[in-house]
């Protein structure tokens, strides 16, 4: 609901809301800064907070210059720390045309320990940065500097020409100029012999892998498992996690520290806390050694303001790295880039305090940024994951609840269970709906909901919905009197005069503050929160609106399901055919088993490679099939897939039979799916396969030889998989003629060329990955190899020369020297042909019908119970009227139709009925009702088409007090009815029969044998159909051949069955049961 004050409303929680409020927060932030420069020594922190807060609220934001300079001062800061120097040159020329004043005395001071034979360089402007260092150094900066994704070289050790010193060079390009810092490499630190990330990131390998064998699920396991790997990796004091909220305000969520050292998890800081303009530089560079950063230089000097913040936390050093999630769905395959990219999201920080100066190498700090980036990627995960959680609760509650209000209208939402209060966290809930107020839990009294009432209708008339954590700070005039138990509130209007509210109450005081207190005023809270009440208030108006309209039409509900499930059956069986027809015609092996592990599925790729033809195959079990090596892994893919869980990429060893018997045994990778049928049911696994056999002779051969291996790599065979490979150091040094086929760019134009970057990126590169993430996992797979961890294979994606999307598996070796050291990487490429391709995009297709069909389903399923409800309504209001005998009889056969709809429409899993393990409902009943409304169910078909019914049972069966499911056994009587009259021919006759037995099983108890015969003229049901009915082809069953075979299933839970008798111009069913009895008392 809009709100007079703008301060005090909040319509949406999409981005220009929370773009709104950074401004607004930015123009606080200003002012605080202004303040502290102003103040000196006097500011107090907590009173400025509060005046801008309530100044905020009443008067308009100070001019924007205040706001610009501000930014200006952050961003443009002209300071940098002592540990280092900076350089800014020219792009195009290398002349240096800016130097920070320590400069000069760093990087040309002349060694008295080597004395240098000349002239010693002098450091100015225009000087050419290569004539300080040495000529090796001057090459690798030069080379460097060319390079496009230069940041990626970070650091490229230099030695300096006049003292030998070795500095790190850290490069930044920023418009028409390059930045660079040099940092003094220690006495005590190993330097890195060579540029590049791939040098830093192997600092972090042991921490990247622990993180990745985290389960998922806990995101504070995640984040203590974060804190502890830095911790260990920077032997910091103090290592935090720092997450931000959605108003901004920061909380301290995991934390480790040093003994002695007070706790901070579990504080909360203000939005001030980290200005608005230090989060956007965050997401620009994101390691810092201090909090605030310039141009992406790495010695920017702290400001004044977070020098203060450090001697308030009692620390000295610091380092602080941004976790950066995305937000916002990703596009698909498309080579726009601006399409491809995320929505950033600053997350919270990693920070570092250490309480005596703490000098961190660059190479730590790159590995602890690489580290935050796969930090982040795990964070992006899990929260997926709980919003994937939330909504699947939300779902199933909304779902509860439209069943609900479908039995008990509006009112259902506050009276059954689950209720509202289920869908919103909240300590009570009301509803205003025809001028009443129905209460759940702890709410205002009526009276003051009246006046909370009147408070929106003038306040907020224009708008549906509003939520706030503080009534008192929203401005309704009466919150004081409400106490604490009523502190939050969300409502929504869902008609002109009825309103849903959710009250919360007082939760102020469980959290703990370590700066001033936050002051959020009114939000509108969680999108995924939001949007379930906006849900409800939809499905509630419709509600509303419709409750006096319940007619429905039974016959036509019931031709909507035929036609849905009749087209569902025949696109179904177009597209199976089809992908059967590819299946056996396909160039990649394809094999399939049912659920007991048999062969049913071997086609004509599978069985050239193993000699072992299809009539041999069908009916062996897959684990006689493969070597007794493979077979303890192909039994677990086996058994995961039958569960459910499809395997990708599984390797295994098939044996080979006949003239392929010399051959040896065939090497495949699988990717194992589930079959299933159309109620989603696992029926069998198949395997869609790929042929390794070439791809692992050459590996073999690979690691046998030890000389030259340029013949097997550059051999144009198409047996040769693709190949590239890098050096030690992170450079382009293999890239095989099927790699450059396959990607479109030739050896010479990707060799010597930075893997990471240059050949593989996300915006120059040669071949582009799909997004920063991608690119990322690249790394660490590569980082792992080179660190001789074994890795499995990696889904690896990326877009060719020409812009097509290629997907394969990416197998990565390391190469070793004499001495067992790693001195680069291999990687093999394992591509699907465009058989397999098709084959898979078959199966999708096949998945998606399905799915189709079952949402189809499942909506119509869900929408006949509505209608249903009025034929109810309207029934039971019928009976409130003066009806004779007959005109009762007939309302009592159309109620138990109903109940009958009502019974089957619950029945989701036919698997129970048919494996026998439902529950049957035992009730008292006679057969006459239940016969009666049977043969309603085929009166019009059967006058229709002229055919007489005979009911020839005798009145004492038909009124003997049964006690039995009822509605079931109507359910099998209709089927046996209408399935007679479908067969029947025009003008024939129906006859319904039978007896009843008796025997006694005690005093009162008798158990009753039920024999009913239904006899049709004609030449009877077809014997397929029949078959059906009796559990044979399964695999083919027909609509008709389902409905009956449920039915004898049914009766067969009734301890009966079900038989068909065939005679010389007509046939019977006759049905079998068990149903208890009462003896009937004695008159004396």
């Amino acid at each position: 609901m809009s709100s007079s004050r703008p301060s005090q409303s909040s319509a949406s929680s999409g981005q220009p809301k929370q773009s709104a409020r950074i401004i607004a927060q930015t123009t606080v932030d200003a002012k605080l800064h202004a303040d502290f420069e102003e103040l000196g020594s006097s500011f107090d922190y907590s009173t400025s907070v509060r005046v801008s807060n309530a100044v905020s609220g009443t008067e308009k934001p100070r001019s924007d210059e205040l706001t610009t300079a501000y930014l200006h001062h952050i961003q443009k800061g002209k300071l940098i720390q002592p540990f280092g120097c900076l350089l800014a040159i020219d792009e195009k020329t290398l002349r240096v045309i800016a130097y920070s004043k320590n400069a000069p005395e760093m990087l040309t001071m002349v060694s008295h320990v080597v004395p240098s034979v000349g002239d010693h360089t002098v450091l100015g402007i225009g000087t050419d940065v290569r004539t300080i260092f040495s000529d090796t150094s001057a090459a690798a900066l030069q080379k460097a500097l060319g390079f496009g994704e230069v940041s990626l070289l970070n650091p490229i050790l230099v030695y300096c020409k006049t003292s030998g010193q070795p500095f790190y060079a850290i490069v930044h390009r920023v418009t028409d100029s390059l930045i660079i810092d040099f940092e003094p490499v220690k006495p005590y630190e190993v330097p890195l012999t060579a540029a590049g990330a791939l040098q830093s990131y192997k600092l972090a390998a042991k921490a990247i892998t622990r993180l990745q064998s985290l389960p998922s699920g806990s995101i504070e396991r995640l984040c203590d498992t974060m804190v502890q790997e830095v911790f260990e990796l920077t032997g910091y004091d103090r290592v935090m996690t720092y997450k931000f909220h959605e108003d901004d305000h920061g909380e301290v969520v995991s934390e480790m520290t040093k003994p002695g050292h007070e706790p901070y998890s579990g504080l909360h800081y203000p939005a001030t806390d980290i200005p608005q303009a230090a989060r956007f530089l965050f997401l620009k560079n994101k390691k810092l050694p201090i909090n605030l950063t310039l141009c992406g230089s790495t010695l920017t000097a702290p400001h004044s303001c977070h020098l203060q913040y450090m001697e308030n936390m009692n620390s000295i050093a610091s380092l602080v790295m941004a976790v950066v999630v995305n937000e916002g769905d990703e596009e698909g395959e498309s080579s726009d880039s601006s399409q491809q990219q995320k929505r950033k999201r600053l997350w919270g920080l990693i920070v570092c305090h250490h309480t005596t100066p703490r000098f961190v190498p660059f190479p730590l700090r790159y590995a602890c940024e690489f580290l935050a980036q796969v930090f982040a990627i795990h964070v992006t995960k899990e929260l997926e994951l709980e919003n994937q959680i939330v909504e699947k609760n939300i779902l199933r509650t909304q779902t509860l609840l439209c069943h609900v209000l479908m039995r008990d209208a509006a009112l259902g939402i506050m009276s059954q269970s689950p209720n509202v209060m289920d869908l919103v966290k909240c300590d009570g809930a009301a509803l205003l709906y025809r001028n009443k107020i129905y209460k759940l839990g702890l709410t205002p009294m009526d009276f003051q909901l009246h006046d909370i009432i009147s408070w929106l209708y003038e306040y907020h008339l224009d708008s549906t919905g509003l939520s706030t954590d503080s009534l008192h700070d929203a401005g309704f005039p009466g919150a004081l009197a409400l106490g604490d138990a009523v502190c939050g509130m969300t409502v929504v209007r869902i008609t002109s005069n009825d309103i849903l509210f959710w009250f919360r109450s007082h939760s102020a005081a469980e959290i703990q503050w370590g700066g001033a207190k936050h002051e959020p005023g009114v939000y509108l809270g969680r999108a995924t929160r939001m949007d379930a009440i906006h849900s409800l208030q939809i499905i509630l108006r419709n509600v509303f609106k419709g409750a006096e309209a319940t007619d429905a039409n039974a016959d036509s509900i019931h031709t909507r399901l035929s036609d849905l499930k009749r087209e569902g059956i025949q696109e179904l069986e177009a597209v199976t055919s089809e992908m059967v027809r590819l299946i056996e015609t396909a160039l990649a092996p394809i094999l399939a088993v049912d659920v007991d592990g048999l062969v049913n599925g071997w086609n004509v790729k599978i069985g050239e490679l193993t000699g072992l033809p299809v009539d041999k195959a069908i009916g062996r079990h897959l684990l006689s099939l493969v070597e007794d090596s493979s077979a303890d892994i192909v039994k677990k893919m086996l058994n995961a897939a039958l569960q459910g869980k499809e395997e990708k990429s599984i390797h295994f060893e098939i044996r080979t039979h006949g003239s392929r018997r010399d051959f040896g045994p065939i090497n495949l990778v699988v990717n194992a799916c589930a079959s299933r049928d159309i109620r989603e049911n696992v029926v069998g696994v198949y395997f869609v396969a790929q042929d390794i056999t070439g791809q692992k002779i050459v590996m073999d051969k690979f690691t046998r030889i030890e000389g030259d291996y340029k013949a097997i790599v550059q051999n144009p065979n198409p047996l040769i998989p693709p190949i590239f490979g890098t050096d030690e150091f992170g450079w382009c040094c293999e890239w095989n003629p099927a790699m450059a086929e396959i990607s479109g760019w030739d050896r010479e134009e990707v060799m010597n060329k930075m893997l990471l970057g240059e050949v593989f990126g996300t915006h120059n590169a040669c071949c582009r990955v799909k997004n920063q993430e991608a690119f990322i996992s690249l790394g660490i797979v590569l980082n792992n190899a080179m660190t001789g961890q074994e890795s499995e294979k990696f889904s690896f994606s990326f877009f060719t020369r020409s812009g097509n999307y290629v997907e394969c598996l990416l197998c990565v070796s390391k190469k070793l020297d004499r001495d067992g050291a790693v001195t680069g990487l291999f990687c093999f490429l394992q591509h699907a042909s465009q058989e397999l391709k098709q084959v898979l995009h078959v199966q999708r297709l096949t998945e998606q019908t399905s799915v189709k069909r079952l949402k189809a389903l499942a909506y119509v399923r869900t929408h006949i119970r509505n209608p249903l409800s009025g034929i109810i309504f309207s029934r039971k209001m019928i009976e409130g009227t003066k009806l004779g005998e007959e005109q009762k009889q007939l309302l009592d056969s159309s109620a138990r139709c109903q109940n009958q709809l009502r019974k089957i429409l619950d029945d989701t899993d036919l698997d129970c009925i048919i494996d026998g393990y439902m529950d049957l409902e035992m009730v008292e009943f006679t057969l006459q009702e239940v016969l009666f409304a049977s043969i309603s169910q085929v009166m019009m078909r059967s006058n229709r088409k002229g055919i007489r019914i005979v009911n020839e049972l005798a009145d004492e069966i038909m009124s003997e007090t049964l006690y039995g499911d009822s509605l079931r056994l109507q359910q099998v009587l209709a089927d046996f009815l209408l399935t007679s009259v479908h067969f029947a021919p025009n003008g024939g006759q129906l006859g319904i029969a039978g007896s009843l037995t008796k025997d006694f099983l005690g005093v009162s108890i008798q158990l009753v044998h039920l024999e009913l015969r239904i006899t049709h003229t004609g030449d009877g049901v077809p014997e397929e159909l029949v078959s059906q009915m009796f559990g044979g082809e399964a695999d083919d069953t027909s609509e008709e051949g389902i409905s009956l075979l449920v039915s004898r299933k049914l009766v067969k839970l009734m301890n009966g069955d079900v038989q068909y008798l065939r005679e010389a111009g007509k046939s019977t069913f006759i049905v079998s049961i068990e149903l208890a009895a009462a003896s009937k008392p004695r008159v004396v």
